[in-house]
């Protein structure tokens, strides 16, 4: 049985979720809640996305670099032209979605469960590399890599658009965004400690060792997706006979420009995202040659990443008290200065794990908080221009994810390059290891700092004025009058 707030407004006729048009506002509206076992089923959507998006950005770098023997440099490249070339699909897959009818299974979920599967696959296939000549390895790893994101595109932002329309309420929705940073990080935990371990298993860090662990990750990854899928519903009422037909890039810039909250949003993820990856790719280089043992790094990951999914878990708890914006800017603050101390303290195991946790657990809770935001937007958008397009809000923002990923493979990767990685080598010099530390740990603190400033000053969306919004959008309304009418 649904639940519901008992908030009485005007509400437009038609079915949840499909096309419809109002001439009269005369039906009460509420605003639908959505059951725990839901909202968990959604969070398995980033826990099987974390199998196969997460398990690339930790291990890709040293796979390519050490065990396919690609230079460093070319790896950097590689990683910022495939993700440049990924972001700029996110508009086609986007006008694809948003150009779909809504099924009986929906709108959303169909594709986004197809998608997971060939993204299952094509996991599987970056972690595999020919014995051809180097040039051939180069392409092999560009193309494969570049496809992957293409797909990963028709997965994940039929997911991300998927929590829209589930639910508006906001408690409901900051604990949607919770179960989906649990899932995320859930699967960067078991990532980070278990995925070696498994290739010690098979007998060793080689090539093909790598695939068949990367296959054991991928088939968890696809059968997490399949728990969202059938766990989750699409009911939010939407006109889809509303601006059905305009999919295109025009449409595309009106969703970044005309919202003010997405655009704050799009240039905060550049920071945040670039941040937790560079710090995701470089533990692993941290752990071996700066503490002197690659066996440290599960562990690390197992603490930090553990910690960041207990911190969590007190998100709808300071949401509820302090709104999603300050929650977040907490979570920047505490951030920048952990990271900070980080790169001032003189390197010892104790210490830093300390610090990379609280760190890492900071940046853990507007992470979260995000995909709330996400939701808010596409609501925003609607209700500022009477059309929605879940999908191309969406597709926005994971452009910036998109971009963040180059930089993070830029800094990261390029680092190693500029200051004379060596592959495989015992030792590094100190000028390499002085490089990873700082983009360790004070990266992060920079970028952090950068996220707080755009929150701080762009994002203009506060809670009470986004359930003032949800509700007139129950009720077919959008900020100059009734939805579908001139």
């Amino acid at each position: 049985m649904a639940i519901h707030d008992g908030i009485d407004v005007g509400a437009p006729a038609g079915p949840a979720g499909q096309a419809g048009s109002t001439s009269t506002i005369d039906a009460p509206a509420v605003i639908e809640r959505i059951s725990t076992k839901e909202k968990v089923s959604y969070g398995f959507g980033d826990f099987g996305n974390g199998f196969m998006f997460d398990l690339g950005q930790s291990y890709l770098t040293k796979f390519w670099i050490d065990t396919c023997g690609i230079a460093a440099g070319v790896v950097a490249l590689i990683f910022s032209l495939a993700k440049i070339f990924d972001a700029f699909m996110d508009p086609i897959a986007a006008a694809y979605i948003d150009s779909r009818k809504f099924g009986k299974r929906g709108k959303f979920r169909p594709v986004m469960m197809i998608s997971s599967i060939l993204l299952g696959v094509m996991t599987v296939v970056t972690f595999t590399m020919p014995d051809v000549t180097m040039g051939w390895k180069i392409a092999f790893a560009a193309g494969s890599y570049a496809i992957w994101g293409l797909i990963y595109s028709f997965t994940n932002d039929p997911y991300g658009s998927l929590a829209s329309v589930m639910t508006r309420h906001v408690k409901d929705r900051a604990q949607l965004a919770t179960t989906r940073q649990a899932g995320s990080l859930g699967a960067q935990w078991i990532c980070g400690f278990a995925f070696i371990p498994i290739m010690m298993m098979f007998g060793g860090m080689t090539g093909t060792n790598y695939m068949w662990a990367s296959a054991v990750f991928a088939l968890i990854g696809i059968a997490s997706f399949y728990v969202c899928y059938r766990g989750t519903k699409e009911r939010v009422y939407v006109n889809r006979a509303v601006g059905f037909e305009k999919n295109g890039m025009k449409d595309y810039a009106k969703a970044i420009f005309t919202n003010r909250p997405l655009l704050g949003l799009v240039l905060m993820t550049l920071f945040t995202i670039s941040a937790m990856n560079v710090n995701n790719m470089m533990m692993i280089f941290f752990a071996q040659y700066n503490l002197g043992n690659i066996a440290l790094q599960p562990i690390l990951n197992l603490v930090m990443i553990g910690a960041s999914i207990i911190g969590i878990m007190f998100v709808p708890r300071l949401v509820g008290r302090f709104g999603k914006k300050r929650t977040a800017m907490g979570g920047f603050i505490i951030g920048v200065i952990a990271n900070g101390l980080n790169f001032i303290i003189p390197t010892n195991l104790w210490t830093f794990m300390l610090l990379v946790t609280i760190g890492y657990m900071a940046l853990a809770i507007p992470n979260a908080v995000t995909w709330a935001f996400v939701s808010d937007t596409i609501d925003y958008g609607e209700w500022h221009t009477g059309v929605r397009k879940e999908t191309m809000t969406y597709a926005a923002f994971n452009f910036s994810r998109k971009i963040a990923q180059s930089i993070a493979a830029l800094v990261g990767a390029g680092m190693l390059a500029v200051t004379g990685y060596i592959a495989q080598g015992a030792s590094q010099s100190e000028e390499t290891l002085f490089g990873i530390k700082a983009v360790m740990t004070l990266y992060p603190a920079i970028a952090l700092a950068a996220a707080a400033v755009i929150v701080y000053f762009l994002y203009n969306l506060s809670d009470d004025k986004y359930t003032s919004i949800a509700l007139d959008l129950e009720a077919g309304r959008w900020e100059k009058g009734i939805i579908g009418q001139s």
